[in-house]
């Protein structure tokens, strides 16, 4: 009986989170122009890749022209 005091309790697992959503889908294209996004090469604004600078400027000027 002394044995069985000495060892030690495992401590229940604390419960496992579920994810709280999917992951979103990989961005593979630019959303200004088409053209397929390199790892290498990319310009990232407003939570999007764009393929350059230029594009991006390109997808955000009819917002601008709203305002």
């Amino acid at each position: 009986m002394a044995e069985e005091a000495s060892k030690p309790v495992a401590a229940p697992a604390p419960p496992k989170k579920e994810e709280a959503a999917a992951p979103a889908e990989k961005q593979t294209n630019c959303p200004a122009c088409g053209k397929p996004i390199k790892k290498l090469k990319h310009y990232y604004r407003n939570g999007k890749f764009y393929c350059t600078k230029k594009c991006w400027r390109k997808a955000i000027k009819p917002k601008e022209e709203k305002q």
